[in-house]
């Protein structure tokens, strides 16, 4: 027995006063109702209902029983609405995953501004250099990069691209002067991000770099590689999100500019698009249409001739 569609049936006809006139309010035939209140009955071994050919009278036990029914019904009929509307109205916690660098420069600044659109939503932001099991930690959207498309269950929407370059600081290229070839780091001070997004080789698109120089130095935060290098400790190499600050500052400078790594693609990650709940739907819907700007912003930086290192340059800055 359905006993939620039976308490419906059993508040319907205390409500309406009669058999027939539940069956009409219901759309059933009084027999089917007749039925479904014996069957109520003989579920619980306790009267409800007191019949005559004329009236209907709740017994103790139904009074009682017809309190709480509606009592649930009430909480039902809410939590059905409210599971309703998180696909009409975003509200509730959304837990968002990223890679600490994006997450510093970009997303934390994006989620400011989505709060501004969507105040009922509490974003829960978890920095990690690891890409997590979305189902099994309980991130709605991961935000990670991969060459190709993730081959996984998951909802995968494409944001963007970023590549990586080499940054040194001027003070440490006056000393120890300026790469003109890959091979040439060799030679120089390694500064290492120890990342997932650089295992193994450096993956040059024209000429590969064969063998990685020796690191003096590595951390696992890009943020803290930049301090590192502005201090003149060596090279680093640095996703575009991260270095575009310090070149355009002139803290650092772009070597080998001729020289790109492979770019990495970024991707929206979420589990279904079935019943996609609306936080989740224009959070995603948000990165679509604002992180790509940011990201071809960082390349134009990147690719600027000014924040590349040249003798030139470093003369002017003595």
């Amino acid at each position: 027995m359905d006993t939620l569609h039976a308490m419906r049936v059993f508040v319907q006809v205390v409500e309406r006063g009669s058999f027939t006139a539940a069956a009409q309010t219901l759309d059933l035939s009084t027999a089917q109702v007749s039925r479904l209140i014996a069957d109520l009955e003989q579920h619980l071994e306790a009267r409800l209902l007191q019949r005559t050919t004329r009236r209907l009278a709740l017994t103790e036990t139904g009074e009682h029983y017809l309190e709480r029914c509606r009592q649930i019904l009430d909480q039902v009929d809410e939590a059905d609405a409210e599971a309703r509307g998180a696909h009409q109205t975003p509200s509730g916690r959304l837990r968002v995953h990223t890679m600490t660098g994006l997450g510093l420069q970009h997303i934390t600044p994006l989620i400011a501004r989505y709060a501004e659109h969507h105040p009922q939503v509490v974003v829960e932001l978890t920095l990690a250099q690891r890409t997590p099991d979305l189902l099994e930690d309980g991130h709605d959207v991961t935000i990670a990069f991969a060459r190709d498309l993730p081959d996984s269950q998951l909802v995968a929407q494409r944001l963007g691209a970023i590549h990586s370059v080499i940054c040194a600081a001027p003070s440490y290229l006056a000393e120890y002067g300026i790469p003109e070839h890959p091979a040439d780091l060799q030679r120089h001070r390694h500064l290492r991000l120890t990342d997932p997004l650089y295992r193994g080789q450096w993956d040059f698109s024209d000429d590969p770099l064969q063998a990685l120089p020796a690191e003096c130095f590595q951390v696992n935060v890009a943020e803290a590689l930049v301090k590192a290098a502005q201090a003149g400790m060596g090279f680093c190499l640095l996703p575009s999100f991260v270095a575009s600050q310090p070149l355009r500052e002139g803290r650092l400078l772009r070597l080998l500019p001729q020289h790109r790594l492979r770019a990495l693609n970024i991707y929206a990650m979420y589990p279904s698009r079935r019943f996609l709940d609306a936080k989740t739907r224009t959070w995603v819907e948000f990165l679509k249409a604002e992180l790509p700007p940011l990201l071809l912003a960082d390349e134009a930086v990147l690719d600027d001739a000014q924040h590349w290192a040249s003798p030139e340059k470093l003369l002017r800055e003595r």
